[in-house]
């Protein structure tokens, strides 16, 4: 295996390590809702309220950027 094909296979090897942490950090995240939702602590229409007001906010930031 020539030295092109080994990093090849790091950075292959690093989006697969990368995928594993995303879907554990949504799986987690999931959890957490579901455990505010079920305790009575968030309902689901202020935790759709506060993901649509943080979207704006990071639109809001990215267009300062620009």
């Amino acid at each position: 295996m020539n030295h092109t094909q080994l990093n090849s296979l790091a950075v292959f090897s690093q989006i697969a390590d990368l995928k594993e942490t995303d879907y554990k950090t949504t799986l987690a995240i999931t959890a957490l809702i579901e455990l505010l939702i079920t305790k009575n602590i968030i309902t689901p229409q202020e935790l759709r309220s506060i993901a649509t007001d943080l979207e704006h906010e990071a639109e809001t930031q990215l267009s300062l950027l620009k």
